[in-house]
């Protein structure tokens, strides 16, 4: 759609993320459920923006040092359609939504699912973390994590759309680490580039045993069959189609039209000749061009 969008983030705290290390399908169900329920109610508030909003939400486990680091990155256009359905509301130029606000909630919605979950026995403890099968000591844990404030981050907006296709054509089928941030392996050991994010992020190199790089890149293995790219409110599957129209209408957009035969103009350089007409993104790979053979003439005699 043709507005600004937004790039919110939700983190776990370090006192609950290592849950996900016996818990993965639960935890992070959890951190899509609270982060997808904040972000609606607040954007329903009156008092923030007062419309229904969609979003597109990406599952990432990993932090520069391929420790644990479970987060949310949400794509959130800026803005949504009124309660009456007739207009649509636009943020603030620049501005989503309050962060302190979808933190505090945030928190509110994960402690109060967890510790449901935990009361359904839907949450198993082995090894070091054995002794949080005592209600007093899962207890204890909630009561930590409840008093300290939870990181959610607004980022500045993107460009608009074409920006936004781009940063998700690049962004979200992401594993843990790239190959080009790997620099050796050398005698038993991995050296990889990271960026140090609380020091000016700065790029240094970090070199592990490579028994140690193995172990912290299989933490982000996630449980088979499992979604880590999801999509609310406006933008859930079984509304999208309709929805986007609404919006659409609502902004008076209509579909790009083909204005340009890229094959036939001279102005048209060979790179732009291979980009799609539409979206203007995607481009066209050559693999091999099939030409016609004759048909050999048939006797008809």
């Amino acid at each position: 759609m043709p507005v600004p969008y937004f790039h919110v983030v939700f983190t776990l705290p370090q006192e609950l993320a290592h849950l996900g290390l016996q818990n993965p399908k639960q935890i992070y169900n959890l951190l899509f459920r609270a982060a997808s329920e904040t972000l609606l109610t607040i954007a329903a508030d009156p008092q923030h923006l007062g419309a229904s909003i969609g979003f597109l939400a990406v599952l990432h486990t990993w932090g520069q040092n391929l420790h644990l680091h479970p987060h949310l990155h949400c794509i959130v256009p800026g803005g949504g359609i009124s309660p009456d359905g007739l207009r649509w509301i636009a943020c603030r130029k620049n501005f989503f939504l309050p962060v302190r606000v979808l933190s505090r909630l945030f928190r509110k919605k994960f402690l109060k699912s967890l510790r449901s979950a935990f009361r359904r026995g839907e949450l198993h403890f082995s090894g070091d973390l054995r002794c949080l099968t005592a209600p007093s000591a899962f207890q204890s844990l909630c009561q930590m994590a409840a008093h300290r404030e939870w990181v959610v981050y607004a980022k500045p907006p993107f460009g608009g759309p074409e920006r936004v296709l781009k940063y998700l054509a690049r962004y979200t089928h992401r594993v843990a680490i790239s190959n080009h941030r790997l620099r050796s392996l050398e005698n038993g050991t991995v050296r990889f580039a990271w960026k140090d994010y609380a020091h000016g992020n700065e790029t240094k190199d970090l070199t592990l045993d490579a028994v140690e790089f193995i172990r912290r890149f299989l933490l982000h293995v996630l449980p088979s069959g499992f979604v880590r790219i999801r999509q609310f409110g406006l933008l859930a599957n079984r509304v999208r189609k309709h929805k986007l129209e609404q919006c659409r209408a609502l902004l008076a957009a209509r579909q790009p039209a083909i204005t340009i035969d890229c094959h036939s103009s001279p102005e048209v350089n060979n790179e732009d000749r291979h980009r799609c007409p539409v979206c203007t993104l995607g481009r066209l790979i050559v693999i091999e061009l099939l030409t016609a053979q004759p048909t050999p003439a048939q006797d008809t005699s």
